[in-house]
């Protein structure tokens, strides 16, 4: 390894990385410098000259808005939008990326509208710079809406799936 690291290299390190499911890596190597900590889903490269750092943004869980189903500001004017007083969980994207909404092009999906859901229950991946993030559930309920395309971009905070809570 020479004191670069060019990209090919970085690539085959995040491979690594996310096929063996470390949770932290770091290499210090000719005066470079990686770490990958995937909780965080932070990844720091430094070499010995300091304006070649790159940071990623932190991935936070994903996050949960609660919304009235009817009344109040809506949802859409979709099936989403159940009896009246009833409020859906909105599942919410916690980092940019591209959405799949199963493992694999051809397998089935994680979860459909109408199935139920439980806590914890994988929704969907969302692949963000070669590292594939599960989304999970936080919520018990019935998926009632899916609002991205499959292999669609998606930015943070964007709305994934609604969920009617049990």
């Amino acid at each position: 390894m020479t004191d670069t690291m060019n990209l090919d290299e970085i690539k085959q390190i995040l491979e690594l990385v996310r096929e063996h499911e470390l949770t932290e890596f770091e290499l210090e190597q000719g005066g470079v410098k990686i770490r990958i900590q995937k909780q965080s889903a932070q990844t720091t490269i430094i070499s010995g000259n300091p304006g070649a750092a790159v940071n990623t943004p932190p991935v936070a869980a994903p996050t949960t808005e609660r919304l009235p189903a009817a009344g109040g500001a809506p949802l859409t004017s979709t099936p989403a939008e159940a009896a009246a007083g009833e409020e859906l969980a909105i599942i919410t994207s916690p980092i940019v990326g591209t959405f799949y909404r199963s493992a694999a092009p051809g397998a089935p999906s994680f979860a459909d509208v109408g199935d139920v859901v439980r806590k914890g229950q994988v929704l969907c991946v969302i692949e963000a710079m070669k590292l594939m993030n599960e989304i999970t559930s936080e919520h018990e309920g019935e998926l009632v809406e899916v609002f991205i395309d499959n292999g669609q971009p998606v930015q943070y905070g964007e709305r994934l799936f609604a969920i009617r809570q049990v």
